[in-house]
């Protein structure tokens, strides 16, 4: 199977430097095979992502329409008819060459067409249901895409950098996913636990209690990225890297939230692009260093 053009890769190589700039600079430690799976990958979520997250005037019902088109697109891709969509054609070429599960494509599909009709999680775990596909099948998918070990463990652990990465994103766009899309990704029973209203986020107060309630997200999410180390050991080595790159890069919001004072109404917390070279650079000295220290500290 071969559908995409030199274009249609360009094309998702774009979207993922203009909308994914921690991923792709991370990228850009891999092998130009890798990259180009990877950039297929970034394509075929950004869309649909994009779809939910900023459709343009779409309606309900219309976003609902182009995610399963997204998906009828992609089975008869897989069945040997060429995409209509530039980011589908590649993606059917990545999943058909390094073996990416189809029921993990699907799961992710899913969770795009849930975000549509859930604004707000009652427990954690319900959260947790919604990233399986919205960032632990991607989790999956890269592994697949690096020709990473698949063993229980690995995918466990790469799930659980996936959850880590999707927590950070909502921790950083609180006010954001409030204000645009009206959704709220901190579970109610920690903001009733800690006596954080959806009102007071409304109103973005960040009072004790919201202090509070963040503190104990950015320590959920640096749970996950500890126990995401050890499966970075089974990596093939120069994939190793850049997702060191941006496991270090993505983990560091949470520093530049507290570093913010945890105002994410109205700031953005992003890393510098001296932070970004930086970190990559003594990643390329000395992953192994680098990696062991992350897993003693974990």
């Amino acid at each position: 199977m071969s559908y995409a053009s030199r274009a249609d890769i360009e094309k998702c190589r774009r979207v993922h430097k203009k909308f994914g700039t921690t991923y792709y600079y991370a990228t850009l430690r891999f092998p130009a095979r890798i990259r180009r799976r990877v950039h297929a990958i970034y394509g075929f979520v950004r869309i649909a992502d994009e779809w939910v997250d900023n459709p343009q005037g779409l309606t309900l019902e219309q976003q609902r329409a182009n995610l399963e088109d997204w998906r009828s697109q992609l089975v008869r891709g897989m069945a040997g008819e060429c995409p209509e969509h530039w980011a589908m054609r590649a993606f059917c070429d990545a999943v058909d060459e390094c073996g990416i599960p189809l029921e993990e494509v699907h799961c992710f599909i899913d969770a795009m067409i849930q975000d549509i009709d859930q604004a707000e999680y009652e427990t954690y775990e319900d959260l947790r249901g919604y990233m399986r596909g919205s960032a632990c099948a991607i989790g999956v998918m890269m592994c697949y895409a690096m020709d990473a070990p698949t063993d229980e463990d690995t995918m466990l652990r790469a799930k659980a950098l996936g959850e880590a990465m999707q927590l950070t994103n909502f921790l950083r766009d609180v006010g954001e996913d409030l204000r645009d899309r009206k959704r709220v990704y901190l579970p109610r029973e920690d903001m009733v636990r800690f006596g954080v209203t959806r009102e007071s986020l409304e109103q973005g107060v960040i009072s004790p209690e919201f202090v509070a309630l963040l503190k104990f997200e950015i320590e959920r999410a640096r749970s996950l990225y500890q126990f995401s180390d050890a499966g970075t050991y089974r990596l093939p080595r120069r994939m190793r890297k850049a997702v060191l790159v941006a496991r270090i890069l993505y983990s560091e919001i949470l520093g530049r939230i507290e570093a913010n004072q945890y105002d994410v109404f109205t700031k953005r917390a992003r890393t510098s692009k001296r932070q970004k070279l930086f970190c990559a650079a003594k990643v390329v000295a000395d992953d192994e260093r680098v990696l062991t220290q992350l897993v003693a500290h974990g």
